[in-house]
């Protein structure tokens, strides 16, 4: 949670600056509300991003959601009720729909690949080339998605490559080296390009 809030911090951030410039132009207690609708199929995913975006500058605005994350929507339908200070809520909303569009997108993509395999035995595997910041999120889109988590990042399980065959020389001694140092981490593989090129027991 303290990662989703950083991240949307720095986001409102980058887009409002110092200050909003066409939001200040309304009233001051001017109050907005607007329904958010979806323009084609999706697997919906972002909630909790929207709405920090929205309370972070008004922490008394009221979201109403008719959908949950990793609920498919229909084109057509009303995803959720905003009501808050016109202001703030306006300086939001872009911020809130990047993050909602971007991590709907990512489960909907995520859920179509899913849908082509759901007749055999495999899993869909995300990877860690994920946009700088937002590893969290977008693996819990393919979550959302219906696919499967891959390891967050170098520190929860090894992968080991060719790269680091060429350093060691040895695919045997890498995963014994790997097993020695963590024992209670997981192998989860090791990846070559050419079957011919290391034919070793391990």
């Amino acid at each position: 949670m303290n990662n989703l809030i950083q991240q949307v911090k720095q986001s409102l951030s980058e887009d409002i600056g110092k200050t909003d410039v066409t939001a200040n132009l309304i009233a001051e207690d001017k109050t907005l509300v607007f329904q958010l609708l979806s323009r084609e199929a999706c697997t919906l995913c972002g909630s909790q991003w929207f709405d920090e975006s929205f309370r972070q500058l008004d922490p008394d605005c009221c979201i109403d959601w008719q959908f949950c994350d990793a609920q498919i929507v229909l084109p057509d339908k009303n995803i959720c009720r905003v009501e808050g200070n016109a202001r703030k809520l306006l300086s939001a909303e872009r911020t809130a729909l990047n993050f909602l569009q971007t991590l709907s997108g990512t489960a909907t993509l995520t859920a179509e690949y899913v849908a082509l395999i759901k007749h055999t035995r495999c899993r869909l595997l995300d990877t860690r080339k994920t946009i700088p910041l937002l590893r969290y999120a977008q693996k819990y889109a393919v979550s959302c998605g219906g696919g499967t988590n891959h390891r967050f990042g170098l520190y929860d399980a090894f992968l080991i490559k060719e790269n680091h065959i060429a350093s060691i020389q040895s695919i045997s001694d890498a995963v014994k080296i790997a097993r020695t140092m963590h024992p209670n981490l997981l192998l989860n593989e090791a990846a070559l390009r050419q079957k011919t090129t290391y034919i070793e027991q391990v």
